[in-house]
């Protein structure tokens, strides 16, 4: 991006991590009386806890400094996430887990149920059973019961009220953000792209945060930033930039380390298919549904994360994504001892290199920067490989 172009979000916290302006948010909320509640993952329905009043904070999980903390309790062959996850706890450095009162936690994977129940005495931690076999008519079925049994939870908490009124009026607020940031990402599909990685995961962790209404604003200005970086002419990278579509875990912190060697390599990423990118804002929520939990319901259990299975959703949303986004390339960054993703990679690999003729790259990595030269020499092999434009 050429310097001098303004910022998407020109709040004072431009350049800084995502981090900074989350916390300040969270801040402003807790001065106006509102309560903190800390999450780990996507299937945290966002909609029971805004019906109750209350603002999610997303915990600290992505540095390598509290993996050392972390690994004087658990084992050191477990994934980067959970290790770093509790060291943030165990050191007590994560702002965001000290100014929650309560943690919603959920069951996508064995290492982190059994992390909550390090955690589970210091502060009211609500564990959800995620069903992963979402096809099956019990699973909407119990999931809708553990969303309406967390609203259990936030009343008995915090003394709130939680009513179908409000969950039905989050589902539309839910659905209007959605809408706005996807007409966002709809410019990384431009050749050349006009928006860079780093805006588009700022904008996609501040929006786990925000309310609509709080985020209405910052999105509409974006919107109208990026028309007229089109009209400049104002882009990321070169025209002829071999286009990079990531998928795989959640990356964040440390571990976009993955997305900046891509750009110094010559790529530029048009989509961030994952958890903490656009994963989150894909699909809609059912407005007028006879029970707004089975809604609610119905829409986490549509986001393809590698715990369930069979998990086809996920090679359907990246057909999507491949006709939407063009890639020339498809990176799969799969963190250590995330098995369940790391053994999808083949299934994943074998659809874009089979249907889509592209190629494919599988990056294992954790949150150290001790594989990063490694990581650069087979990241810029495959960019070689495209066709000069």
């Amino acid at each position: 991006m050429r310097e001098g172009i303004e910022p998407l979000v020109n709040d004072g916290f431009a350049g800084e991590p995502p981090t900074k302006r989350c916390l300040s948010y969270l801040q402003t909320q807790r001065e106006k009386g509102k309560h903190v509640v800390g999450i780990y993952c996507g299937y945290a329905p966002m909609e029971v806890i805004r019906a109750a009043g209350l603002v999610p904070a997303v915990l600290c999980a992505f540095a390598d400094k509290t993996i050392a903390a972390g690994e004087t309790v658990l084992p050191a062959n477990l994934c980067p996430l959970i290790k770093s996850s509790y060291g943030f706890i165990k050191t007590d450095t994560c702002p965001f887990y000290a100014i929650s009162e309560a943690v919603i936690a959920e069951t996508t994977c064995d290492g982190k149920k059994k992390m909550f129940e390090l955690i589970a005495d210091i502060k009211p931690t609500h564990v959800m059973d995620l069903p992963q076999l979402p096809d099956q008519k019990e699973a909407l079925e119990n999931w809708s019961k553990m969303i309406k049994n967390l609203g259990g939870f936030l009343e008995k908490t915090f003394g709130c009220k939680v009513t179908d009124a409000g969950v039905i009026r989050e589902i539309k607020n839910t659905n209007l953000k959605n809408k706005l940031l996807n007409q966002i990402f709809d410019f990384a599909a431009l050749t050349p792209s006009p928006i860079t990685w780093q805006e588009i995961y700022d904008l996609t962790y501040f929006g786990q945060v925000a309310t609509t209404e709080d985020m209405l604003p910052v999105l509409e200005s974006a919107l109208t930033k990026l028309q007229k970086r089109v009209a400049d002419g104002v882009y990321h990278g070169k025209k002829e930039s071999p286009r990079v579509l990531v998928t795989g875990c959640p990356v964040g912190g440390d571990a976009t380390k993955v997305f900046k060697i891509i750009e110094e390599a010559g790529g530029v990423i048009v989509c961030l298919d994952s958890c903490t990118g656009m994963k989150a804002y894909a699909g809609h929520f059912e407005e007028n549904a006879t029970d707004p939990y089975q809604s609610v319901s119905r829409r986490y259990l549509d986001v393809p994360c590698s715990c369930m299975t069979p998990n086809s959703r996920r090679l359907t949303e990246l057909d999507g994504m491949v006709n939407k986004f063009h890639p020339d390339v498809v990176i799969d960054v799969v963190l250590h001892a995330c098995h369940s993703y790391n053994i999808e990679s083949q299934k994943v690999k074998a659809y874009i290199e089979g249907k889509h003729k592209m190629p494919f790259l599988k990056i294992e990595t954790d949150y150290s920067p001790g594989d990063v030269e490694q990581i650069r020499t087979r990241v810029e092999a495959i960019l070689e490989t495209v066709p000069k434009k």
